[in-house]
């Protein structure tokens, strides 16, 4: 399906007001539907098409989180006559979903852009998690992006557990609508369709095996998502290999993710502060205000955990995603630093052998 205009792909006056500003005269936008190694294949009212990254563009970004991710809006010149389509930039993004890249190196990997709402897709069977559910409504936060959970595979489980996994998210303080889905029977499958609305977007995300390809499929109507039938255990196997936005009947749009095997956060700080609201809030009662809430004395956290206003694992888990954060930020920091340092170097080298 391909939109009428822009504005069906999510397009507004804040992107116009960018384009203007930092578009070559002869350029046109396109949102960004996949990312295919050195390809992107592009999105605007005419329809889809190919394109690569310009190489000064390439050569002037300073980090991969600076390149299009899917849900960009792009910058880009293309003839009839050519084949590709040629980016030259992306227009700032309204909002993101970013993560520490996955092993040793510190950095942040952009996962979708431009995003209104972020659906968490957690299992009732095996993958139920409320600590990993946090982390996950933290980086939505950062991003300021909406979030919404998802408990799928409910013919699986018992109506008493899937019961007790809702109580046990209300426990932890989490406050964003919570919807419950069986792929096998439907059910839950019209309630989550009521809430995509025509032109916005909607990004998935959730560990391997969760069932996001085929909750999709079952929003579109037909398979455009590969599936495989479930393990032994009862999960699915994982099978998206690629992000990718897809265009629903209704006008909204939906992307899907591969799961997520692991994901550290990097700065959020202010994602920890909404997700984390009930203990920020009672920041305000500790004696010092430079309180970290460990094991000073007067903390108004650590008395309200003491006395079970706050869960304990909801607290333990503040703590432990709030060092995180700011371990990786600092390492982040300190990497950027050496980066334009070395670059500075460079050009200077340069210059110097110019002048010679």
């Amino acid at each position: 399906m391909n939109p009428s205009n822009l504005n069906g792909l999510g397009w507004d006056s804040r992107f116009a007001e960018q384009a203007g500003l930092h578009c070559p005269p002869t350029a046109t936008v396109a949102r960004v539907v996949t990312v295919d190694r050195e390809q992107l294949l592009l999105l605007n009212e005419t329809g889809p098409f190919r394109a690569k990254l310009s190489g000064k563009y390439l050569h002037e970004s300073v980090s991969a989180a600076e390149l299009p991710c899917v849900g960009d809006w792009v910058c880009v010149i293309k003839s009839e006559a050519d084949q590709f389509g040629q980016v030259h930039g992306i227009l700032e993004r309204k909002t993101h979903l970013r993560r520490k890249a996955a092993g040793e190196s510190v950095k942040y990997q952009m996962i979708a852009a431009n995003i209104d709402f972020v659906i968490i897709v957690q299992s009732c069977h095996y993958d139920f998690n409320v600590q990993r559910l946090e982390r996950y409504l933290v980086m939505v936060e950062d991003g300021g992006a909406r979030p919404y959970i998802l408990l799928s595979k409910t013919d699986l489980v018992d109506p008493a557990v899937l019961a007790a996994q809702l109580a046990e998210i209300l426990q932890a303080g989490i406050t964003a609508p919570v919807f419950t889905l069986s792929n096998v029977t439907k059910e839950g499958l019209r309630e989550l369709k009521d809430v995509l609305s025509p032109g916005k977007t909607y990004c998935f995300v959730g560990s391997s095996g969760v069932g996001k390809s085929t909750i999709i499929n079952g929003l579109v109507g037909q398979e455009v998502r590969e599936t495989k039938g479930v393990s032994s255990t009862g999960e699915g196997r994982h099978t998206t290999v690629r992000r990718e936005l897809i265009i629903l009947k209704n006008g909204a749009m939906v992307i899907d993710n591969p799961g997520m095997r692991e994901f550290a956060v990097l700065g959020a700080e202010g994602g920890i502060d909404e997700s984390y609201a009930d203990i920020v809030a009672l920041s305000s009662q500790c004696r010092f205000s430079d309180c970290k809430h460990t094991n000073e004395p007067g903390c108004g956290v650590l008395k309200a955990v003491a006395a079970g206003e706050i869960d304990a694992k909801h607290y333990e888990n503040f703590l432990k995603l709030r060092n995180e954060a700011e371990h990786y930020q600092m390492s982040y920091t300190e990497k950027r630093k050496k980066d334009k340092d070395f670059g500075k170097f460079i050009k200077s080298a340069k210059k110097d052998l110019e002048d010679d």
